[in-house]
């Protein structure tokens, strides 16, 4: 453990603060910044790592949203306490479908889709899709303006778009904003959908890669997780206010262009490296 290794995991923390929730994929970034700063660790705990700092990013969220997602507090109306226990069926419930095809096909999902060509063209098409909807939106009324109007039959469409995430580049954010925008969901509402979705997803993403990876940490990999954990925390409030923010007076083209940017960005990158590898 050095300074520099500190370094690369600070790096590596702040990328996925920001990319966690901004829907631009965090997996097509931190492989980008894997490659910049590779961090001196086996393969198998990189793995893990790159999974489990998200538990920083869903902290951030658990904390921002305390008093909305907690449903016994008891200066809460019964009313508000109602709903927020209504507003976790409607969580889970979306979780559902992205969980139980992610426990069958997690290994292959590593094996053969984590790769530079499939995370590029998952940045392009959903760039492309964002500005496609955006630009057949321009008019639309939303019916659904608040996170609460949600109901169980639209939480869990919504929750078979998170399903798309599986493939890396997708961004799990973007999919579900996207299938809360196409289902009639304003763009706040359906980013704040997709906070709360990430809560039970992402804790059981990391739970499968902790098991996986064991008990046998060093103790630079201990300050390691747990420094990108803080991290990750610590920018995700940040990237969540400017997101809140941004939204409220912008659509989500900018993101569909940058992703598309950084797609052809990784394209590039793929085929040079595959070339260079079979000289």
């Amino acid at each position: 453990m050095n300074i520099l290794e500190i370094l690369k995991v600070i790096i590596i923390g702040i990328v996925e603060g920001i990319t966690e929730w901004l829907p631009i994929s965090s997996t097509g970034h931190i492989v980008l910044v894997e490659q910049l700063f590779q961090l001196n660790a086996s393969k198998e705990f990189k793995a893990m790592f790159e999974v489990v700092i998200q538990l920083g990013a869903i902290l951030a969220v658990v904390v921002m949203y305390f008093r909305k997602l907690n449903p016994f507090s008891k200066s809460k109306s019964p009313k508000k306490r109602r709903l927020a226990m209504e507003l976790w069926t409607k969580i889970i419930i979306a979780c559902l479908p992205a969980a139980m095809l992610g426990l069958l096909i997690d290994d292959w999902v590593e094996e053969h889709l984590l790769n530079g060509f499939v995370i590029a063209m998952a940045l392009i098409i959903y760039g492309v899709l964002f500005i496609m909807i955006e630009n057949s939106n321009k008019k639309r009324e939303y019916s659904i303006r608040n996170v609460n109007a949600i109901d169980y039959q639209t939480a869990l469409s919504i929750g078979f778009f998170q399903v798309l995430a599986l493939v890396p580049g997708t961004s799990r954010s973007g999919a579900t904003i996207i299938g809360g925008m196409i289902l009639g969901a304003t763009r706040s509402v359906s980013a704040e959908f997709s906070f709360f979705l990430s809560i039970p997803i992402m804790f059981g993403a990391s739970f499968l890669k902790l098991a996986k990876f064991g008990l046998h940490y060093t103790v630079a990999e201990v300050v390691y997780l747990l420094l990108g954990m803080f991290v990750s925390f610590i920018v995700s409030i940040f990237s969540i206010n400017f997101l809140l923010n941004w939204i409220k007076k912008n659509d989500f083209k900018f993101f569909g262009y940058y992703r598309i940017g950084l797609g052809i960005i990784v394209l590039v990158w793929y085929f040079v490296s595959t070339l260079m590898k079979m000289k």
